[in-house]
């Protein structure tokens, strides 16, 4: 059995492990209120984005666009995956990096060498991890903007992808990330950025609702590279609250944990005082009675 000494040190070392989980607990909270409310304001703006842009592409204007077209032949694919620059939020990195890993398996298992995929990685704990898994190209530009998400960069990140789907160079293009769909829930979602899909909720839409100035096609010409940039934006902000949740339920269970194991060490300090004491008035009781 420990001595009390040392159960008084344990219980000091979780005192102060308890202020540390706490704070970050707190501090998680308040990130994670902050991006749920910037994904919450973007998500309208996005969506109804993507059904005016489905509403030309599929309506009754028949109106193309090279980034809708499907290639022949996947010769070469992207995939931009987003995780975290830091760790101490349970199992969010290791999900995206195991749903990271799935993907790009399965397209070299299809046939494409490991140096025809690129993968445009987000997150300084993705890149570390998947810098581990030889053969693949990685492309590191955007490693650290993962943090504090920017128009800016989801703009540098999708015209480079626009360009090489539109010059060939790429055929395909997906994105990996954690979706928030609650602070106790991260949702690992696998979506096809290029070609655009077509795919809508419910029935076919129409243009025949809008006046559409000058053409559809300069309209859409217009529309799709600002609706591929928001679709960027829009996921990096989805991950980033992701992030956040995932951080605030893995400190408030340390925080939990490290409440509990301070109530049995203090459990445990009182049982041995009270023995330490019982055991000194029995020594005196025998040396009165001798």
């Amino acid at each position: 059995m420990a001595s009390l000494k040392e159960i008084k040190g344990r219980i000091g070392s979780v005192e102060g492990t308890l202020k540390i989980t706490s704070a970050m607990k707190m501090v998680a909270s308040a990130k994670l209120h902050k991006a749920q409310g910037a994904i919450e304001n973007m998500l309208p703006y996005d969506r109804q984005l993507h059904k005016i842009m489905v509403s030309l592409l599929s309506g009754d204007a028949k109106v193309t666009s090279p980034y809708c077209e499907e290639h022949k032949q996947a010769k070469r694919v992207a995939v931009v995956a987003i995780a975290s620059n830091s760790s101490l939020c349970g199992g969010y990195n290791s999900n995206v990096l195991r749903h990271t890993t799935s993907v790009l398996k399965e397209y070299a298992s299809q046939g494409l060498g490991t140096e025809a995929i690129d993968c445009y990685v987000i997150g300084r704990k993705l890149d570390q991890s998947l810098g581990k898994i030889k053969g693949f190209n990685l492309i590191r530009d955007y490693v650290d903007k993962g943090d504090n998400p920017a128009f800016a960069t989801a703009r540098s990140i999708a015209q480079r992808l626009m360009q090489d789907y539109s010059n060939g160079r790429i055929d395909r293009v997906e994105l990996v990330y954690m979706h928030f769909k609650s602070t106790a829930s991260q949702i690992p979602m696998r979506e096809v950025f290029l070609p655009v899909e077509l795919k809508t909720e419910g029935e076919k839409q129409s243009t025949s609702g809008y006046i559409i100035e000058p053409t559809p096609a300069e309209v859409l010409n217009a529309l799709i590279p600002d609706a591929l940039c928001m679709k960027i934006f829009t996921i990096m902000l989805d991950a980033q609250a992701a992030e956040h949740a995932a951080r605030t339920v893995a400190m408030q269970t340390a925080t939990d944990n490290a409440n509990d194991l301070l109530s049995e060490l203090r459990i445990q300090y009182n049982k041995g005082r009270q023995a330490a004491i019982t055991a000194e008035l029995l020594d005196i009781v025998g040396g009165q009675m001798k």
